[in-house]
């Protein structure tokens, strides 16, 4: 059984040097001590915050930046672009009727990076 995750949750990006954190606005109206996640917690910039610098060479930026650096990798500012939601999510229990999010969770980001949950924001609730 998986955690159950909430907002303030702890994320790491494959590609991304520092974690970031989970915002999950009340809509859902489904609270612990923060509102609860679902798969479609995953608009970039409003659910997922920047992981500080991107080391993705898909990432056109990091691309630009080392080509002009003769080839030398040189991280850019990470912008996270998530058009999928998250995957699989718990496949029983359901949070505004979508699939709860859990900490086994994954979800991908245009420019090839594998956005995790490191932490879940609470240990007490767990789901399938």
């Amino acid at each position: 059984m998986g955690q159950l995750v909430c907002g303030g949750a702890m994320l790491q990006c494959s590609f991304g040097v520092a974690p970031s954190s989970l915002m999950v606005l009340p809509a859902n109206r489904v609270l612990t001590s923060m509102p609860i996640a679902n798969i479609m917690d995953n608009k970039p910039m409003v659910n997922i915050l920047p992981f500080g610098m991107c080391q993705s060479l898909a990432n056109p930026t990091v691309a630009s930046a080392t080509a002009a650096a003769f080839g030398a990798l040189t991280p850019m500012p990470c912008v996270p672009v998530t058009a999928a939601p998250w995957a699989p999510g718990s496949p029983t229990v359901l949070v505004a009727n979508m699939p709860a999010l859990n900490n086994t969770s994954k979800c991908m980001c245009n420019w090839g990076g594998v956005i995790s949950v490191a932490q879940p924001g609470q240990m007490t609730i767990q789901v399938p």
